[in-house]
């Protein structure tokens, strides 16, 4: 047990003495979550959406109908009572409700004006705006449409509500994806640079050798990262709230579980690229490349992944980091518990352990 705490201890002494490391470590972050910081125009494509019809007449048919045959919407859900809203937000499938008020056609011809809410899940913003605006033109559109035949013109009123990000910060939608960046690129890049240096400078050979079997020599070199990964996750949940006013709505227990989760998820990933890369600089490479862009590009933190094409949605579902961005949402902006991200948690988990499983066997086959 001493020689396990001294090899911790080295690896930490190795970790504060390279000024790269402690620049990854500590310096990026700080300013990825600035530069970070400011929130991305995006196009809307295949949006989710449910529908509240306390009329069920004419009129309300035939804006669904208008609505469910845009490309840019997707009748998913039709609710029954307005108690189903807040559930159907936090279940994450859907991004916004179009709730029609009782008596919606006979208001429209009696008062020549009608009320529609529009109620969107704003824990992104752009999208929540974006949908709001897209929809205004579908009645507005419908609105002509009618107006063209009669000669007292109707009215749709709409009347927009945002959920769980009133005043639209795009704080709300950068904290979690600078987050996830954050703690995959530390853990796993920090890890596969610090395996492959050993590799690289003919010292794992020694250590594979030493009293230490090959699976402490691994947790060793891992477990200052978990610690440092912490960290930097209680460093990022401060600032989104003392500086940037988020929110935590949830469990900060099972935000800080989750976060330890996906820490793990990153650094097993970590370790499988240190048994693919032969070098310091390949291992960097293959994380900044490999694990970077797909993380920005497909997790859904900057662009929406029902826009995406088929294709791409099908392959987002491998990127820890799209599950990681679920979960922090669903807990510090709509307060969810495990009961909603249940599925999201066993797909990471399922991760974790596929990704630590081929690492062994490629290591098995590396010490054969």
């Amino acid at each position: 047990m001493k020689r396990f705490i001294g090899f911790i201890k080295k690896e930490f002494y190795h970790i504060f003495r390279d000024r790269r490391s402690l620049f990854i470590l500590f310096g990026m972050p700080i300013a990825q979550i600035l530069l970070f910081g400011f929130a991305i125009t995006n196009e809307i494509n295949n949006v989710d959406i449910a529908i509240l019809d306390h009329s069920k007449d004419a009129s309300t048919e035939e804006i669904i109908n208008k609505i469910s045959a845009s490309k840019y919407f997707t009748v998913k859900q039709i609710l029954t009572r307005e108690a189903d809203i807040e559930t159907a937000f936090k279940k994450g499938k859907i991004k916004a409700v179009l709730n029609f008020e009782r008596n919606f056609s006979k208001n429209l011809i009696k008062e020549q004006k009608a009320t529609i809410q529009i109620i969107t899940d704003a824990t992104d913003p752009n999208t929540a705006n974006s949908i709001t605006n897209y929809i205004n033109a579908i009645l507005q559109n419908y609105q002509q449409e009618k107006n063209r035949a009669i000669v007292v013109e109707y009215q749709i009123i709409p009347q927009t509500r945002m959920v769980y990000n009133p005043e639209l910060k795009s704080v709300f939608m950068f904290v979690p994806g600078v987050m996830t960046i954050i703690l995959m690129l530390v853990s796993a890049m920090m890890t596969s640079i610090s395996i492959t240096r050993e590799k690289e400078l003919g010292t794992m050979e020694i250590l594979l050798v030493s009293p230490l079997k090959p699976f402490q020599v691994i947790i060793g070199k891992v477990v200052p990262y978990i610690l440092l990964s912490v960290i930097n996750a209680a460093v990022i949940v401060l600032l989104s709230i003392f500086i940037f006013r988020m929110p935590l709505q949830g469990s900060l227990i099972l935000l800080a579980l989750e976060s330890v989760l996906f820490i793990i998820t990153s650094l097993a990933l970590g370790i499988l690229i240190s048994t693919i890369a032969e070098t310091q600089q390949s291992a960097m490479m293959i994380s900044l490349m490999g694990l970077m862009l797909p993380v920005i590009l497909l997790s859904g933190f900057i662009f929406p992944i029902s826009s995406m094409p088929v294709a791409l949605q099908v392959i987002s579902n491998i990127i820890p980091a799209k599950w990681f961005i679920i979960i922090i949402k669903g807990i510090m902006l709509k307060g969810v518990g495990i009961a909603f991200i249940w599925k999201e948690t066993l797909i990471l988990i399922g991760m974790t352990l596929f990704f630590i499983g081929l690492s062994i066997k490629k290591y098995k086959i590396r010490l054969e």
